[in-house]
Order: C-alpha cells, then structure tokens, then sequence
C-alpha cells in the first residue's frame, strides 16, 4: 500500500489508499466513500475519475504521448501494420511471424457476412446515412451469430471478437456501396485487410480493381491511428454496456451509436467542411482573424485536442501520409494547398501557439480520406471500422476483470423534494 489522501468531512478525518500505476497520475482510491462517509464525489463527464484498471493504452496529453501496451503510437504508424497492432491491442504482446500469419488467416476467413445479413441493407432508404446502417447492421449480428455471445466463455468471446473485427469492413463497404446503388462485392482473401476494404468499397464487378500500394498504406495508417484511444466516450459507453453482461455485438452497436456525435467521431468530417468554406489559401488570413473574434461564430475546425495539449502525436505521421497519397493519385486541389498554408500559420502564429491550437489527426485525416474518393458521410464509419478492434480489446479485459461492477454512476439532485399528488380538479 502506498501513501494514503486525507479527507475532512462533517469534521471527522477519513484516509484514502493512493494508487500508482506504471506510469501516468496516482489515483485516490475512493470506493469507500460512500459507506464511510455518506457523500459522492461530483464529477460532470468523469474527467478527473479512473473509471476502471487497463493495461492496454497510455495517453499523455501534455507530452503529446500515446502508447499501445507501450509502443509508441508514431513507431506502430511508421513500421506496423493493423493487424498486427489488433494483435497486440488483443494480445498484449507483438506477434511472431507464425502467430501473425495465423492471425492474419483467422480474420481473412470471418470476413464474409451471413447472406441474410446483406438483405438486412434493403430494408433502408438509399439515402440512409452510413452510421445509421452500421449501427443496424453490428446489432443485428448478435441474431445471426449467437453460437459465440456466451460471454463467460473465453473461446466465445474470441471467436467473437476475431468475428466483429473482420466483419466491420464488409459492413462499411457494403453501407456505402448501398447509398450509391452499386452491387456489394464480396471479400477477397487474396488480399490484405485494407486493401480488401478499399476493393469493396471502390471496385466494381465489371473491372479488375487495381489496389495503389500508398493508398493502402495510408489507410492502413489511418486505421492504427484511430485503433484505440483510451477511455473515451464512446470505449466507456462499450465498456458500461459490456458491464451489464450484454452480448459483444449489442456492445460495440452501442460504441458506433456514440461515436456518431460531432464532437467525437465526426470531427474530420467538420475539418474538412471547414477547409471547404475556406476555399483557397490567400482567405485563410480573413478566416484566422474570425477565428480569434470571440463574437464570431466560425470556429477552426481540426485544431487543437481534448486531451493533447501539445501536438498531437497521431498527426505528425498524417503529415508526411497526405504528400504521400497526394503524389501518388496526382492530386491537384486548392483544399490541398490551403490545409498546407493553415497547417504553416496555425505552427507559427503566436495566438495558435499560445492557445495550443496545433493540427489534430482529424484534420489531415480528413483531407487524406477525400483524396481517397470517401464522401464525408463515410468519415465516422472507417473510424468506427478502425476503433472496432480497441472497442473489443476493451470489452475482452473488462470482462475478465475480478473488480468489474455493472456501471452505476451518481448525481447531484437539484429537483423538487418529495410532494403530495394533488387530484386535476385540485391543481
């Protein structure tokens, strides 16, 4: 036990153990609180509670750091692919070469949805947004693959798992190719993870589809970098569902239905409409100053980080990303050079560096995702395709975990105390 935290309350004096983990803040362990005192803590949005014990991802935000099971996140971006960070996120360790083979093939094969499942998609209109489809369709797969929802059964969760990570990019193609009225092409097991993804996306069956090697990275960068991120709000939404002991599929519907909000998920989309409203580079320094009037209600979209308040450890690996896909699809676009000539003033303007207002991934991201040919409605469900293996990895060690209770968070209540009904006649 290490040292404890003192408490005066109602003049009594209570002592609280203090926690270290391997690195990050101590926390104050107040499970007590409660029974001992008869008070809660207030604490709008959990910002200052731990809400459960993790091994899996690190965040610093002040350093601008971001570890998976201890690896730094640009040396993952740099040399990995994503499979194998799913493994290790799963695993927690690297895989050999055989295990990542294996991995590999294991994933390959659960990529096929059940052929019911894919007149599921019917039933929507065209001009349903792919969210609202992949919300449906990831629920509705816990009525199709219940041999594996017994989730005291490590093998089911496994299976499970391999299953919701393989599946999620057939789900988002086949969400996009129904909006545009396209036939759904089928997985191909030739093909890596994400260049089967960009196939089943972008292919049609009357052509070859060429599959560029610098798109595929680059997509594969994007989906290591949105792979896990802590115990944000849309992992501990799969982690309190996952609470209740519902089934992985119901959890991780839950997770893409949060992650759905602008402010979580949507944010590349918003970057990109925002460089959009701008146009071309000589109206940035018009739209920076709107920026710094407090009055106005234009807000650069992509700056800045929730919780990195130095730059953003995910964003200097889009950096040199977007020239990459640039050069090679010849991409020759105005929003191009006005990201360019925001991201150089945004670096050295005073007013940005003060105020931290750094690049985010969200705002490379998005311009690398609109080179690719994604229409913007597409953004959050490659983000929710990417996040599916942390949301998992999430789920797997909160189960296992001996301390895990059903999530019951308190409030403050400010309503009226109790009164009598009164009659209608009487009121």
């Amino acid at each position: 036990m290490g040292n404890q935290a003192k408490l005066t309350a109602g003049g009594k004096d209570f002592d609280y153990p203090v926690l270290s983990g391997s690195i990050g803040p101590d926390v104050i362990d107040i499970r007590k609180l409660y029974g001992q005192t008869g008070m809660f803590t207030y604490d709008p949005g959990f910002t200052s509670t731990a809400s459960c014990e993790s091994a899996l991802t690190y965040i610093d935000g002040d350093e601008g750091v971001l570890l998976h099971r201890g690896y730094p996140i640009g040396q993952l971006a740099e040399n990995s692919s994503f499979m194998e960070v799913s493994y290790l996120l799963l695993n927690g360790e690297l895989p050999s070469k055989t295990e990542l083979d294996e991995f590999d093939r294991t994933i390959t094969r659960h990529t096929m949805l059940h052929e019911q499942l894919m007149s599921f998609y019917k039933g929507f209109r065209r001009d349903a947004h792919p969210m609202a489809i992949m919300c449906g369709v990831v629920g509705a797969l816990s009525a199709f693959y219940h041999d594996s929802t017994d989730i005291a059964d490590p093998v089911h969760r496994r299976i499970s798992s391999h299953r919701l990570i393989a599946k999620m990019p057939t789900i988002a193609a086949a969400a996009y190719k129904y909006s545009v009225g396209q036939p759904f092409l089928y997985p191909d097991n030739s093909l890596s993870y994400t260049g089967n993804f960009l196939r089943m996306t972008f292919g049609v069956p009357a052509e070859e589809y060429e599959v560029v090697p610098a798109v595929e990275k680059a997509m594969d960068r994007i989906f290591i970098l949105h792979a896990d991120h802590e115990q944000n709000a849309s992992t501990s939404t799969v982690r309190l569902a996952g609470s209740s002991g519902a089934n992985p599929f119901a959890c991780i519907a839950a997770g893409i239905a949060c992650l759905w909000g602008p402010a979580h998920g949507g944010a590349n989309e918003a970057a990109l409409e925002m460089l959009k409203e701008i146009g071309r580079p000589e109206r940035i320094p018009e739209y920076i100053e709107r920026a710094k009037d407090k009055n106005d209600p234009f807000r650069l979209m992509g700056f800045g980080h929730r919780v990195y308040k130095n730059y953003d450890p995910r964003a200097t690996v889009m950096q040199k990303t977007v020239r990459e896909v640039f050069d090679a699809l010849k991409v020759n676009d105005p929003l191009f050079e006005t990201a360019l000539r925001l991201e150089e003033i945004a670096l050295s303007d005073p007013y940005f560096i003060e105020k931290k207002l750094f690049p985010n991934v969200d705002f490379y991201s998005g311009i690398i995702l609109s080179a690719i040919g994604f229409p913007t409605t597409m953004f959050t469900a490659l983000f929710a395709l990417a996040r599916t293996v942390g949301w998992v990895a999430q789920w797997n060690e909160m189960i296992s975990d001996p301390g895990q209770k059903i999530g019951r968070p308190r409030q403050l209540y400010t309503g009226p105390a109790q009164r009598d009904y009164l009659p209608v006649d009487k009121r």
